[in-house]
């Protein structure tokens, strides 16, 4: 007759049957992207970006070929603006032609001097936190457009940076169908090290609430490595290059 098990022999075979379905499910990975597994940590030598980089910049028509390309690349869409009236223009008409019913926009005075209240007569705007009484987590989600500016953007990584704040909720950003985000030129750099080293030295006490790092429309894949546009956010997303 076999001696009872102990628990400590019970949690054993749990862990060695968990590692050997970790295992099964690791090497399925590696199999599905070609290459052998790494099982040995990389070693870092150095911390933190070599001089060589935090030297490196493009010019200006580099930024924006730059970043169109790589922001394209990840299913974004760019457009190249003179003014503030052009994006203006523009969202009008992409908010026509998508025949957009509902817009909210973050409360900047930036954006309340678009006039978009006066250029889209047959649909309803409105400004995030402009009445205490709405649940606007609720209307963002509702919103056909949101409209936003972006307080940096890096070229290098296509990405566009949102902060947020009782004015600048980040909803606007994250749940309306489509996402029009508007880039003053000269807050386009040529790399994230060139917008990060701002938070600290703002200090702990002074970031905002949130800070986003938007690279073209919501992406989500599952366990399987299947690919889903526009699940946890805009399926649509605009970037438009202003000055």
């Amino acid at each position: 007759m076999a001696e009872p098990q102990t628990h400590q022999q019970w949690l054993d075979e749990l862990e060695a049957e968990s590692r050997s379905k970790q295992e099964k499910f690791m090497n399925g990975i590696a199999a599905k992207l070609g290459r052998p597994r790494v099982t040995d940590a990389p070693k870092h030598p150095f911390r933190g970006a070599p001089d060589f980089w935090n030297k490196f910049e493009w010019s200006q028509d580099e930024r924006i070929q730059q970043f169109t390309e790589n922001f394209k690349a990840a299913g974004g869409h760019v457009a190249r603006l003179t003014d503030m009236e052009a994006a203006k223009q523009f969202i009008v008409d992409k908010a026509n032609a998508m025949s957009a019913k509902y817009i909210v926009r973050q409360n900047q005075a930036e954006l309340e001097a678009l006039g978009l209240e006066g250029a889209l007569p047959d649909a309803s705007i409105s400004a995030w936190n402009s009445d205490p009484g709405q649940s606007w987590k609720a209307r963002a989600a509702e919103a056909d457009f949101g409209v936003v500016i972006a307080d940096y953007a890096a070229a290098y990584t296509g990405s566009v940076t949102v902060l947020s704040s009782k004015d600048k909720g980040r909803s606007v950003s994250l749940l309306p169908t489509v996402l029009m985000v508007i880039i003053p030129l000269e807050r386009l750099k040529t790399r994230l090290g060139e917008i990060l080293p701002d938070f600290d030295r703002a200090g702990r006490a002074n970031l905002p609430a949130g800070i986003h790092f938007i690279s073209g429309p919501s992406r989500s894949a599952d366990i399987e490595n299947d690919l889903t546009i526009g699940v946890h956010g805009p399926g649509i997303v605009y970037a438009l290059i202003v000055g």
